[in-house]
C-alpha cells in the first residue's frame, strides 16, 4: 500500500498564517482542522518557516517552590553520578593496565585465564 503525502502550496500556508494573525482561528487546533490539515505540528513548522513566531501559542510552567528545588536536587544528583561513572570507568581502566604490567612482569602470557583463576580463588574466600 502506497502512503499518501499532502503538499501544501505557499500561497495555501501563507493565507493560514495571514488568517492566524488576523485572528479568525481561537488556535492552531482550530485552523487545522478548518483547513483538515495533518500533522498536528504542521502549521507550528510553517510558522517558525515564515518567521511569525509571534503568532506561536506561549507556553508558561507554573511550579510550586519545592518543585524547583527538587529538580534542582536531581539535576545536581544526575552531574554527581555522571562524574562518578566516568571516575569509576578510569579506574577501572586502569586497574586493567596495572593488572597487564603485573602479569607481563611476572611472565604471564594468558592474561584472561589468570583473571579466571583470580575471580575462582575469590569466590571460594567469600
Amino acid at each position: 500500500m502506497r502512503e499518501r503525502t499532502i503538499k501544501y502550496s505557499e500561497a495555501f500556508k501563507l493565507q493560514v498564517i495571514k488568517e492566524l494573525k488576523r485572528g479568525k482561528f481561537s488556535s492552531l487546533t482550530e485552523a487545522r482542522e478548518r483547513y483538515g490539515i495533518g500533522g498536528g505540528s504542521t502549521i507550528h513548522t510553517w510558522l517558525k518557516k515564515y518567521g511569525r513566531k509571534d503568532i506561536l501559542p506561549i507556553k508558561v510552567r507554573v511550579e510550586m517552590p519545592d518543585e524547583q528545588d527538587v529538580i534542582k536536587k536531581l539535576n545536581k544528583r544526575i552531574r554527581e553520578l555522571e562524574k562518578a561513572v566516568a571516575d569509576s570507568k578510569v579506574k577501572e581502566i586502569l586497574s586493567q593496565a596495572h593488572f597487564e604490567v603485573l602479569c607481563e612482569q611476572m611472565g604471564i602470557e594468558d592474561i584472561e585465564a589468570q583473571k579466571k583463576k583470580i575471580a575462582e580463588q575469590l569466590s571460594q574466600e567469600e
